[in-house]
């Protein structure tokens, strides 16, 4: 059974976030509240998310403090930012948007189709990148469980290599369907779920008999 990916909804006005589980709830995920930035830095230690939908003016802790605390720390840092914003103080204020972190700035209201679209593509990032680490982690397990066997360790690397030649097409697709986008954001979290593909294939390759 496929896991679901977490998205984490962060507003103080409960109505804004009724409003954005009614938006993204056709992506069939698992839509996490945090009314507060407070609340939003305790969900993100124990729970893993593909996105975080954040609102900019919050009583306490606003958008911008959150975001910095967000990429503060080693195991949040890399997750997406959408910045919601219902005002706009045109591009200075976009450009701390940016500089907070964001992948994304939207002012309100948006439609609620781009703003699932864009959600949606970071939630198959994230997926493609869990593909990933369970392959990466059962490459270990497997190798190490074969010892001291080639053969076995031979049918351990053609089976992986397999399973990975699948992510690797997946995440191509994905790229392509990004090709001619402007959000620079998604495109870099692209490069990056790459990159670590192509890492795990010159370890892989590197295994096999015959390699320096």
């Amino acid at each position: 059974m496929v896991q679901k990916a977490k998205i984490l909804l962060v507003d103080d006005r409960p109505e804004n976030l009724l409003a954005l589980e009614a938006i993204l709830s056709a992506l069939d995920q698992t839509l996490v509240r945090a009314a507060s930035g407070e609340e939003a830095l305790k969900a993100l230690l124990t729970d893993d998310f593909a996105v975080i939908l954040l609102d900019v003016q919050m009583p306490g802790m606003d958008g911008f403090e959150t975001a910095a605390h967000i990429k503060r720390r080693e195991r949040t840092r890399d997750i997406p930012i959408i910045f919601l914003t219902a005002i706009n103080h045109g591009p200075h204020h976009t450009f701390r948007g940016y500089a907070a972190g964001a992948v994304d700035y939207i002012s309100k209201p948006f439609d609620p189709w781009v703003l699932r679209a864009k959600v949606s593509v970071f939630v198959d990032l994230y997926m493609k990148n869990c593909q990933l680490k369970e392959q990466a982690a059962l490459l270990r397990l497997q190798l190490e469980a074969s010892g001291a066997e080639p053969a076995i360790g031979g049918a351990l690397l053609g089976e992986l290599s397999a399973r990975l030649a699948s992510v690797e097409e997946q995440a191509e697709a994905l790229t392509k369907q990004l090709d001619g986008t402007a959000d620079g954001g998604v495109a870099a979290t692209a490069a990056h779920l790459e990159r670590k593909l192509a890492g795990l294939r010159r370890a892989l390759d590197a295994l096999r008999p015959g390699s320096d």
